[in-house]
């Protein structure tokens, strides 16, 4: 299980170790075993006695206990940067093992997308009122890779499945802080629910929404509540990543140049 990791005890214990033993549950015949990619958490970790291992590290470690097989799954929600470094540590050591199989984030597919949507609008139902003009903004990392337009696939399956009043901004990527108020005033939005698009509710959910997004929409004259819950700690979508680690066990992931050998000699 790999995950961006957090300093924060109480949302790790809620999220990351919650998620951790679901897997241990679900599957009693595997060994369970983490990693964290954030270097900063874990240093920080490290300085209070706390020990984390980086991907490739845990991977070595494996090795050296002399497993042979490999399910890495994380806990990250698009299949951005982060993921793009960890197949690269897969693919430094994968050569040392007989199989390594790496599943897919949160946010994979668009039946991945949908489900996550159906969840969250469904969770916090009671925070959009039409009536009432009270909306809800999950509020996401972003990234500067393409994956980012996965956010505004979120943002557009919520309208599609006729949950209008819920809508996706980005911290660091889009849609912006700007599209989403834009959006609000359009509406005339007069409430405004910020929950964290983000698996751990850490330092991006206790300051950059529950202080500076909240600060920025109260002067634009909005009442603003939070929600400053992860999304690992909701049971429904740890069921998601725990599906993931399911198709991992019993699909290879499809090799591209294989199938295309395939098409070239007529194989459908």
């Amino acid at each position: 299980m790999v995950h961006f990791g957090t300093t924060y005890d109480e949302t790790r214990g809620k999220t990351i170790d919650a998620i951790n033993e679901k897997a241990r549950a679900s599957f009693p015949e595997l060994t369970v075993r983490e990693a964290y990619t954030s270097r900063i958490v874990i240093r920080k970790l490290k300085e209070r006695g706390i020990e984390k291992l980086t991907p490739l590290e845990a991977l070595i470690r494996l090795r050296a206990d002399g497993f042979t097989r490999v399910i890495v799954q994380s806990t990250t929600l698009l299949d951005g940067a982060e993921m793009e470094s960890l197949r690269r540590d897969v693919a430094s050591v994968e050569g040392f093992f007989e199989e390594v199989r790496v599943g897919t984030p949160l946010l994979y597919s668009v039946d991945d997308c949908a489900r996550v949507c159906e969840i969250l609008s469904a969770r916090h139902a009671d925070a959009a009122d039409a009536r009432q003009k009270a909306h809800v903004v999950l509020v996401g990392h972003g990234t500067y890779t393409p994956a980012t337009a996965t956010y505004s696939q979120i943002d557009y399956l919520f309208t599609a499945q006729g949950q209008p009043l819920f809508h996706v901004a980005t911290i660091e990527g889009y849609p912006t802080f700007d599209t989403m108020l834009a959006r609000l005033k359009a509406a005339k939005a007069r409430r405004v629910t910020l929950v964290p698009l983000l698996f751990v509710a850490g330092d991006h959910a206790s300051n950059d929404i529950a202080v500076d997004w909240r600060e920025a929409l109260e002067k634009e004259g909005l009442q603003v509540d939070c929600r400053l819950e992860g999304l690992g700690e909701i049971p429904e979508i740890q069921d998601i990543y725990i599906e993931h680690i399911r198709f991992s066990l019993h699909h290879a992931p499809v090799d591209i140049m294989k199938k295309k050998q395939e098409y070239a000699a007529g194989k459908d």
